[in-house]
């Protein structure tokens, strides 16, 4: 069965920052510990800035999009890091051409 828009149970996650050792280990690890499955990533670094951009499905998740949100952009914020969580369908609303 396939899921409709409106039933999506995905999130686009981006993160920005100086690249340091461990980034991807961090974020990886605490989706993880959130039930999070990571369906798609890719990540590059242009001089030394790095960035990330992960396709995640909530569905199996133990916390709500709200407070994981929370979480990773307060975490992010402590290493220096810009994280954000956000629904599938605002993602795409907010990036149309």
């Amino acid at each position: 069965m396939t899921l409709s828009r409106e039933e999506s149970n995905r999130a686009i996650i981006t993160v920005l920052g100086r690249d340091q050792i461990g980034i991807i280990a961090w974020v990886s690890g605490r989706l993880a510990e959130y039930h999070v499955n990571i369906l798609d990533i890719s990540q590059t670094i242009v001089n030394e800035f790095f960035t990330m951009i992960m396709v995640v499905d909530l569905k199996p998740a133990i916390l709500e999009l709200v407070e994981l949100a929370r979480t990773l952009e307060h975490e992010g914020d402590n290493k220096g890091l810009q994280v954000k969580v956000q629904h599938e369908d605002i993602f795409t609303f907010m990036h149309r051409i």
